[in-house]
């Protein structure tokens, strides 16, 4: 599954940015080390649409609960990295934001009545049957949104809707007819499975080693980084009333409820500490870095050392990517927060990447010499047995007979069927993304008399995915987006 949905995110993400926001009743999800805290502030341009910080936290969290009810809760973090997670929020709120663009180009907008309407119509804010204004607000708090968060985000997806449906997609009567006969054909044939599991590699050192050998290049240690480093905990103080207050005075909006109203200041007390405490422990750190730039620490001081790569990280991501643009002419970097710490760091020495031993390479070495040869050979077996292979008869199939097909897994059958009825070979094979080859042969074919399937909602569903992606293509040549943040 995870593999189809990977190969489809594009697809699922046009099918997400129609929808309401459904992740209200979900849960909010936030992504750890890449949360950038401030929901101000912009981070992607489209058009005359700005994209905020708080957009991209919002649109992640909305397709991880997506994400995470299809795989029935199992869905999680490491996931959510292999699917590039990140980036499908962001693809998603750029999607969102050409239309927007599209929809101020015709002047197209929302009235308050029609917001209303689909407001008081969501069944999460029911109580009793009928839209209750606490449970609405109650419902949101859970999720850590204003009224006004959650009412602008749902005004931009009812203006998309309404737009879209300006643009309806018939279906002709000729249209449903040739799916109807595409969907119609059947086949009677004989298939073998073959497998790379099927396949025994020789994985003896004697194999091994010249292969190794070979492409050394390509078994390769990481660059490391020795480093020094500086730790700042936490400070905390203890302020009288005249600097909350003039703190409070000078940074109100950094304090708010739940529905984005500003907090009193007995209310935002303990947040003004916080804060407070948050600003002396960076300054703090800010002035040891100064000092251990110009060689003016205590003698008490103690350093840390540590060794760094890619492969063996004690920190994060960024806090890597950092030392590794420092020099030996430049060795020190300015304060990093890390979980909660301040970090200074000094590059002491860079160690190259170079060439692994054939020990220490030799668990690469067989996963890729595994891969490869299965590869090769199970193409060989297959190109020396399409013409003689005997595998297993089937009764006459449609492309939607994956019941039918033994052998395979359901996501595996239906791949064969799709590929097998847009073939024009009679005797040949299928490669699967499973890596299986499937030997087939067409015993027979005929068409199925079944002319009254209703398929119209299939053909407009077919329609509407290559509309809108050319939709969407039209879109992106014609409004500019700019990122503003690295790695997205």
């Amino acid at each position: 599954m995870i593999t189809w949905m990977q190969r489809h995110k594009k697809y699922l993400i046009i099918t997400i940015w129609i929808s309401t926001i459904a992740f209200v009743g979900a849960g909010f999800v936030g992504w750890g080390q890449y949360s950038y805290g401030d929901k101000a502030g912009a981070i992607a341009k489209v058009g005359s649409v700005e994209i905020t910080q708080g957009d991209l936290q919002k649109s992640y969290s909305r397709m991880y609960a997506k994400y995470n009810q299809m795989f029935q809760g199992n869905f999680d973090e490491e996931k959510a990295k292999q699917f590039g997670l990140q980036k499908q929020a962001l693809e998603q709120l750029v999607q969102q934001a050409l239309l927007l663009n599209l929809a101020a180009s015709y002047d197209l907008e929302l009235s308050d009545k029609e917001l209303v309407a689909s407001l008081t119509a969501q069944e999460y804010f029911f109580k009793d049957g009928v839209f209750d204004k606490e449970s609405y607000k109650l419902v949101l708090s859970q999720n850590k949104m204003s009224t006004k968060e959650y009412e602008t985000d749902l005004r931009k997806d009812l203006l998309i809707q309404k737009m879209l449906k300006l643009l309806p997609i018939a279906v002709s009567d000729n249209e449903e007819n040739i799916l109807n006969t595409l969907m119609n054909i059947s086949d009677k044939i004989n298939y073998k499975v073959l497998s790379p599991d099927d396949i025994t590699i020789d994985t003896s050192d004697a194999t091994l080693k010249p292969f190794w050998e070979t492409s050394k290049n390509n078994f390769m240690t990481a660059v490391s980084y020795d480093v020094k480093y500086l730790t700042q905990e936490k400070v905390t103080q203890t302020y009288d009333a005249t600097k909350i207050s003039d703190y409070y005075n000078n940074n109100k909006t950094h304090f708010k409820d739940s529905e984005d109203k500003l907090l009193s200041l007995e209310g935002a007390k303990d947040s003004v500490i916080e804060e407070l405490n948050a600003k002396a422990t960076k300054d703090k750190a800010l002035r040891t870095y100064i000092a251990y730039k110009k060689g003016k620490l205590a003698s008490d001081v103690v350093f840390k050392s540590a060794t760094l790569s890619q492969v063996d990280n004690a920190f994060d991501v960024a806090t890597l990517q950092k030392i590794s643009k420092l020099s030996l002419t430049s060795p020190y970097m300015k304060p990093v927060e890390v979980n909660g710490v301040y970090h200074t760091f000094e590059l002491i020495k860079v160690n190259p990447s170079m060439p692994k031993s054939y020990e220490d390479a030799k668990s690469d070495v067989i996963t890729i010499y595994t891969t490869q040869t299965r590869k090769t050979k199970l193409q060989e077996l297959a190109n020396n047995s399409i013409a003689t292979f005997n595998g297993t008869n089937t009764p006459f199939i449609t492309s939607r007979d994956i019941d039918k097909i033994v052998g395979l897994t359901q996501t595996e059958a239906t791949e064969f069927l799709q590929k097998l009825f847009i073939s024009d070979k009679k005797r040949s094979y299928i490669v699967l993304n499973s890596k299986k080859i499937i030997l087939y042969y067409i015993l027979e074919q005929k068409l199925l008399d079944k002319s009254n399937n209703d398929l119209a909602s299939s053909v407009e569903k077919l329609k509407s995915g290559m509309f809108n992606k050319a939709l969407i293509k039209t879109l992106e040549n014609k409004y500019q987006t700019e990122i503003f943040i690295q790695g997205l």
